[in-house]
């Protein structure tokens, strides 16, 4: 087992990934995310200090509403090369310091305190169970139909415009944001964990914050965020497909799998972002569900790309989606489990 999978303390015995992400999901599961001194809050705070002082175009304010992908719109936005390149600077300075100072100095503690440090921080940077109770915060009010608490946590949740939005189209909001984040923020910490240990979850967890505040097509962040945008994409390449095929194996049938597989590669690759697009097309597929359609981003009406088939989308979808995200993780642990045995 050591040798198969990319561990960094070989002194470790087999069953210690195993028991590290069985031990994270579990403080998850009971502590949830972390209320005061979130890790990331502190880490948000340096990147908008940083970004201040480094970003040449950081005080454009006429142009930072997010522009649609269309030819015209393109047109006004115009590539700096010098703010691109303070913007990789500055990915490297907040994304490399600590996963480095981890792999160097805290890689060969005795094997029960390897397991108990290296579970935590897989923990910290796992969001199930906050995923859950934003998905709660949306489904609860439009149960009761307060659509006015409904919209207001669903803006939590997405970028789009909430204060018209109805409760079909908040709970397709949320649906999409669930299958997304199961990926961001859970599959993709579990496997990176299992490729490169709690150095590789802290890279990826600060490269996907970094993206989320920097990854924008406007005019401050479209050449400043350059490297944050695709520097994620290429860190979520191999876990959104992983993540895609943990949906796809929750199929009821042969038939549906092959869908979910077929859809996620045709509307996958035609949405506005590659790794989103497939394990939103899968997830959506084995819900019998399709997300997509137009969306209100700062006064303008973006249309994405159909994902997924069949119904559209309704509210008890909503805890639906959460389960999936839940069974993918449940799959992905279990099959790291049954390796372990094996080998």
């Amino acid at each position: 087992m050591d040798n198969a999978i990319l561990w960094l303390n070989t002194n470790l015995p087999s069953y210690s990934l195993v028991l590290s992400i069985i031990l994270a999901l579990l403080l998850d599961k009971i502590l949830g995310e972390t209320r005061q001194f979130h890790y990331l809050v502190g880490f948000g705070w340096l990147a908008q200090q940083l970004e201040k002082h480094l970003n040449p175009n950081h005080k454009k304010p006429s142009e930072n509403a997010i522009l649609s992908k269309t030819k015209n719109n393109h047109s006004l936005l115009v590539f700096n090369a010098k703010a691109a390149l303070w913007g990789t600077l500055a990915w490297g300075i907040l994304v490399l310091p600590i996963p480095l100072l981890y792999y160097c100095l805290l890689t060969n503690l005795v094997w029960y305190w390897q397991i108990v440090l290296d579970a935590s921080i897989l923990y910290l940077a796992l969001g199930l169970n906050s995923l859950n109770q934003h998905a709660m915060q949306v489904y609860l009010p439009l149960k009761e139909q307060d659509l006015s608490k409904a919209r207001h946590f669903t803006g939590y949740l997405v970028s789009r415009e909430t204060q018209a939005l109805t409760p079909n189209e908040m709970s397709r909001a949320t649906v999409e944001s669930m299958l997304e984040n199961g990926h961001d923020s859970v599959i993709a910490s579990i496997v990176y964990f299992i490729i490169g240990g709690a150095p590789l979850v802290i890279l990826h967890r600060f490269a996907n914050t970094l993206d989320a505040m920097w990854g924008y097509r406007t005019a401050q962040f479209n050449a400043f965020g350059f490297a944050s945008a695709k520097l994620d994409d290429l860190l979520g390449f191999i876990s959104a497909k992983i993540c895609t095929l943990l949906y796809a194996l929750q199929a009821k049938s042969i038939k549906v799998f092959n869908n979910a597989l077929c859809n996620a590669y045709k509307q996958g690759n035609q949405y506005k972002s590659h790794n989103g697009g497939w394990v939103m097309a899968s997830g959506a597929t084995i819900l019998n569900r399709k997300l997509g359609g137009v969306a209100l981003y700062e006064g303008k009406a973006i249309n994405s790309v159909t994902l997924g088939c069949g119904n559209t989308i309704s509210l008890e979808d909503i805890p639906q989606s959460i389960l999936l995200v839940e069974r993918a993780a449940l799959i992905l642990t279990l099959m790291v489990l049954l390796f372990t045995i094996a080998f």
